[in-house]
């Protein structure tokens, strides 16, 4: 990667895991939610995704930019699991019961923090009250540090299909340092009980972080290639202590700099790619079979605050749990962050919304340009917009379609531009949030603070 880009091109910018951001949600209540559920029964997109926040770690790692907690004592967890069960029930009830669910996932925190039995009871809570799309996708992001042979055996007893393994590293030093505990069994011998089960399998892994070098973490995926998961996800560390304090302890410890962080990043790509991997997205390596392989060749790779996904899996999402964000076709809701506010609200009936945005006509415009491009790294205009049924100019009016700016990137070579198409060259990738932002109308003159890409 050329020095010149990464000086020019790694800036702060949105993530784009949502549009417009999360930090600029604003005051938003639970009746304002209820009545975007409602609506959100009416508009095209039917499939039902829901998300369970388990905010829950036995420890807590020092890079983590995540709504993370220390483990609760047995009561409160229990009082938590409750008032999950008691926000499924109000939200339901708002809920067409025609729609099919496509997507369960489970984030953090550690959900593997859980007994396995409260995350089954979740799963048939759920399943009882609608259908499922064929072959929808349950997963769960998971903590490897503490799973033992029978716990393992208890999350595919629990129904789940896909699993994520949170590796991070191979590296017992780097994971020393981080404060993360390493995997109790071999990840050798947590693949081969999962592959026996035939479900999907994904591995994360983080770079960027103190003692990590470009041959080391090539190391790492070196390993995890030998082992042919589903999916590697690769994720840049985000370096933001003004938010999550605690990464200040990494900032002492010594962060690579960006170009070996960068080097990094290629080396793993390097090696992904000599053994079969697709790139997909920003960070995502899958396998050419994979579902999310050809929803890339025919542009039509989608997100959500869980991840790449593909058209059918998609749906409108509703989360539960302490600071989940639902994400519904006209609107964003987020629950409080306090566990003590959630548990309380819920119980005596109430949703415990803080945050939120309601999307404008052109903000729903400017969503679909940013997702498909941060996804796809490719915009076909007439495409675009055919399936918003409107005019091309009506998109290019909607969003920042800065010409200049863009030919600027492209005689930088982080892009190509047509009468009807822009798309990102592969020197240009790790960029496509920094293209993203060029293009987002909130970006100009804004003060909200951001992670670089690389």
């Amino acid at each position: 990667m050329k020095q010149e880009l990464i000086d020019k091109y790694n800036v702060s910018v949105p993530r784009y895991t949502s549009y417009p951001p999360a930090n600029f949600f604003r005051p938003f209540t639970g009746e304002e939610y209820l009545k975007e559920v409602d609506y959100s029964n009416e508009v095209r997109e039917k499939n039902l995704s829901f998300y369970f926040h388990m905010p829950f770690c036995r420890r807590l790692c020092h890079y983590c930019g995540c709504n993370s907690y220390p483990m609760a004592k047995e009561e409160r967890v229990a009082e938590y699991v409750q008032a999950l069960h008691k926000e499924i029930d109000l939200v339901a009830a708002h809920l067409n019961k025609r729609r099919c669910i496509s997507q369960i996932h489970y984030g953090g925190g550690s959900p593997t923090a859980m007994p396995v039995s409260v995350l089954k009871e979740l799963n048939e809570h759920l399943l009882s009250l609608f259908s499922t799309i064929e072959q929808p996708e349950i997963a769960i992001e998971c903590h490897p540090g503490y799973l033992t042979s029978k716990d393992w055996q208890g999350l595919l007893d629990a129904r789940f299909n896909r699993f994520s393994l949170g590796i991070q590293d191979f590296n017992e030093d780097v994971l020393r340092l981080v404060n993360r505990t390493p995997s109790e069994l071999p990840t050798e011998e947590i693949v081969a009980i999962l592959r026996s089960a035939g479900v999907s399998l994904n591995m994360d892994f983080l770079f960027g972080l103190p003692l990590q070098t470009s041959d080391s973490f090539k190391n790492t995926i070196e390993r995890a290639v030998a082992m042919r998961p589903d999916r590697v996800t690769t994720f840049s560390y985000g370096h933001c202590p003004w938010i999550f304090k605690r990464q200040m302890i990494l900032e002492k410890a010594g962060l690579p700099s960006a170009e070996e962080k960068a080097l990094m990043f290629q080396k793993a790509k390097e090696v992904l790619h000599e053994a079969g991997y697709l790139s997909v997205g920003l960070d995502h390596f899958v396998l050419p079979n994979d579902e999310l392989s050809e929803a890339l060749r025919s542009h039509r790779l989608h997100r959500n605050f869980q991840g790449y996904c593909t058209r059918r899996t998609t749906g409108q999402v509703y989360a539960f749990g302490v600071t989940g964000i639902s994400q519904l076709d006209t609107a964003y809701a987020q629950n409080t962050k306090s566990i003590d506010e959630y548990i309380a609200e819920v119980t005596k009936g109430t949703l415990p919304i803080r945050k939120g945005y309601q999307l404008t006509p052109r903000e729903r415009i400017v969503r679909e340009v940013i997702e498909r491009l941060m996804c796809n790294y490719h915009l076909d205009w007439t495409h675009l917009a055919e399936d918003l049924a409107i005019s091309v100019a009506e998109v290019k009016r909607a969003i920042n379609y800065d010409v200049e700016r863009l030919q600027e990137m492209e005689r930088d070579g982080i892009l190509r531009l047509t009468e009807h198409t822009l798309e990102m060259t592969g020197e240009g990738n790790p960029f496509v949030r920094t293209v993203a932002a060029a293009l987002d109308p909130m970006m100009i003159d804004t003060d909200k603070k951001f992670s670089k890409p690389i």
